[in-house]
C-alpha cells in the first residue's frame, strides 16, 4: 500500500503563490509516476500536473501551464506543486495521486486526502 498526505494549502490573494507538498509512505516511492488533481466546488475532479517516476518528464493541464511546476524529491518521498500567479478559478481541493500515467482520475491507484487552496479576488 501507498499512503499519500498533502499539505501546504491555504488562503492567498489573486496573483500570489503557494507550494503544496505530498508525502508518501508504505512502498517504494521512486518507482511511481505521480500527479496532482484538483476539484472545485460543483465540478468534477480534473487533472493538473504529472511527473514521471524518475522526474525527467512532466506535463500540465493547459489551464496551469506556465504558472504551476511539479517536482519530486525521491530521497524525501515527496512531490511538490509550486503554484504561482494564482487565480480565483484555481480555488479547489488539491489531491496528489500515484501509480498512473495520464490525465484521467481512474488511471491512478493511490490518492491523498486533499488540501484546500482558496484564491481570493
Amino acid at each position: 500500500q501507498v499512503q499519500l498526505v498533502e499539505s501546504g494549502g491555504g488562503l492567498v490573494q489573486a496573483g500570489g503563490s503557494l507550494r503544496l507538498s505530498c508525502a508518501a509512505s508504505g512502498r517504494t516511492f521512486s518507482s511511481y509516476n505521480m500527479a496532482w488533481f484538483r476539484q472545485a466546488p460543483g465540478k468534477e475532479r480534473e487533472f493538473v500536473a504529472h511527473i514521471s517516476w524518475r522526474g525527467g518528464s512532466t506535463y500540465y493541464a493547459d489551464s496551469v501551464k506556465g504558472r504551476f511546476t511539479i517536482s519530486r524529491d525521491n530521497a524525501q518521498n515527496t512531490v511538490y506543486l509550486q503554484m504561482n500567479s494564482l487565480k480565483p478559478e484555481d480555488t479547489a481541493v488539491y489531491y496528489c495521486a500515484a501509480g498512473g500515467w495520464g490525465t484521467m482520475e481512474y488511471e491512478y491507484n493511490y490518492w491523498g486526502q486533499g488540501t484546500q487552496v482558496t484564491v481570493s479576488s
